[in-house]
């Protein structure tokens, strides 16, 4: 009996190398993903009480420098006036060209506000306010529009009381970071989107894993029954 009458080739499906395919592309995705960088604030709306100095949180994660970058703060909810074609745009504050730009400000937070210059070094993009008044409640935004992420804003809740007794200490702006969303997961026991992550990713490679295992073990079996009905001379 002939060897090659009862031996048959074992080669992976089109399906398989899809699938295979499909997979990598995602795993190379995620991780692109992953080391984007985004803009970060506070969960926590910031309580100050009129009069007092307030630092707004914003930080860029992971830290790298954005000295050379734009970094605007706004008031989100504050609209050019509709009457006036040549009103622009207007900043809480504005820093371009590694300097500020006061000529783009709102009136009223000009001398008042600052950015850490040597946090900025590090992704520190906090912005502290002088002299709070009951007008600054509202939403700031934090923004840097040339970042290489996906995100490249956040919005930071100012609540003005006038009977509060909580205030914003300064911070370090090398120590200072805000609340991250993942880290608050990780507080109360759930899954941050980093751990659902790795856990996709294992067990994609272990399904990979079985799938090539599946295909070389299988010829190699298959070579070894070809084998032992070879009829003995």
């Amino acid at each position: 009996m002939d060897v090659e009458e009862l031996g048959f080739s074992v080669s992976p499906s089109p399906i398989i190398l899809r699938f295979t395919l499909v997979v990598l592309l995602l795993l190379v995705g995620f991780t692109a993903v992953e080391g984007d960088s985004r803009v970060v604030g506070p969960l926590q709306p910031i309580v100050a009480a009129p009069g007092d100095d307030v630092i707004l949180p914003c930080h860029v994660e992971p830290p790298e420098t954005v000295v050379g970058m734009t970094v605007e703060w706004s008031r989100p909810d504050r609209q050019p006036d509709p009457r006036d074609r040549l009103s622009r745009v207007e900043y809480v504050h504005l820093y371009r060209d590694t300097r500020e730009v006061p000529d783009m400000k709102i009136s009223s937070y000009v001398g008042r506000t600052e950015l850490f210059t040597e946090g900025l070094r590090h992704g520190n993009i906090s912005l502290k306010i002088t002299n709070v008044t009951l007008a600054d409640k509202g939403r700031f935004r934090c923004f840097i529009p040339k970042l290489n992420g996906q995100i490249q804003s956040s919005v930071v809740q100012l609540v003005v009381e006038r009977k509060s007794a909580t205030t914003e200490t300064p911070l370090q702006p090398r120590s200072h970071r805000t609340p991250d969303p993942t880290n608050e997961a990780d507080g109360k026991g759930g899954l941050s989107s980093q751990n659902i992550l790795t856990v996709v990713v294992c067990v994609v490679l272990m399904i990979l894993v079985v799938v090539v295992g599946v295909i070389v073990y299988l010829p190699q079996k298959c070579q070894k029954q070809k084998l032992i009905l070879v009829p003995t001379v």
